[in-house]
């Protein structure tokens, strides 16, 4: 597989009054700090800005290969694909579209697999597919892989990035999902069993609502956008101006809503050593 995408577009450098073109996919311009990045080095460093930490979005198979350990991912339901309970207009269109571009079934994938040595079952989620929004497959596979983890009596870890949170196109199937993982999130609490959120940008709407939010430890990427509406529907729904950086992950914990920020170079380390300590 291909981890790392080199972006398509390449940039224009000037020396002394002649502009130069450099070749499309050697260079990227960090989004953080507008600094020109060389993208291998870019690769290199877990996709993380070196020059001001600003953490890049990630794929879903980007992040399970910085996550799990290697050769030990066994990935489970990768058959379950969305269909259009509601005939909504050109959902399978864009369902399509999600597909090609992530070379995925749905917003998720899962399975089970060690972090940093020690078991798990794991759920990450792709803001390329439809802003990994939450329908009825991807709550369905997550509860699956929720009920695998109390089955094989091993922690639950749960990457979000879901900046769509439930799917409209979906309506009442997809928020039906939000009780319903959270109610196997009940059952993996009553085992005994640790379930471990990480949140990343973003995480938003039904997904921060429900299991984005309801880990026995939250843990959050820098920078990452975590919250129910974005800043900006709340600025205009009150009508005042938000403190500077709200919702962002340094807000939430210094607020008590996330309980540490982890750069993406430790996350697989911390992972473990949380599955480690719970460990039944």
């Amino acid at each position: 597989m291909v981890w790392y995408k080199n972006p398509k577009k390449g940039i224009t450098k000037t020396l002394g009054k002649k502009q130069v073109r450099v070749p499309e996919g050697l260079y990227a311009k960090c989004k953080g700090c507008s600094a020109i990045l060389y993208n291998k080095e870019l690769d290199k460093n877990y996709k993380v800005c070196p020059k001001c930490g600003y953490h890049y979005q990630l794929s879903s198979l980007e992040r399970l290969y910085l996550t799990v350990d290697s050769g030990t991912f066994e990935e489970f339901d990768e058959q379950l694909v969305p269909k259009n309970p509601l005939n909504f207009p050109e959902y399978e269109e864009k369902v399509k579209k999600g597909q090609e571009k992530t070379k995925m079934p749905e917003a998720v994938v899962t399975g089970l697999g060690k972090i940093h040595g020690q078991p798990a079952s794991v759920a990450i989620t792709d803001f390329q597919f439809m802003g990994g929004s939450m329908g009825s497959v991807v709550g369905e596979k997550i509860t699956r892989a929720i009920e695998r983890a109390i089955e094989k009596k091993i922690g639950m870890v749960i990457v979000s990035a879901s900046g769509g949170g439930a799917r409209m196109q979906e309506g009442i199937y997809s928020l039906m999902q939000m009780a319903k993982i959270s109610a196997a999130l009940g059952r993996l609490d009553e085992a005994g069993l640790p379930y471990i959120s990480v949140l990343t940008d973003p995480t938003a709407g039904g997904v921060a609502a429900s299991f984005g939010m309801l880990g026995d430890v939250n843990l959050a990427e820098p920078g990452a956008m975590i919250g129910f509406a974005g800043p900006r529907v709340i600025e205009q729904t009150i009508r005042q101006k938000l403190p500077k950086g709200f919702q962002r992950s340094e807000f939430l914990v210094d607020h008590g809503f996330v309980d540490a920020i982890v750069p993406r170079s430790f996350m697989k380390e911390t992972l473990g050593k949380y599955l480690k300590f719970f460990k039944p």
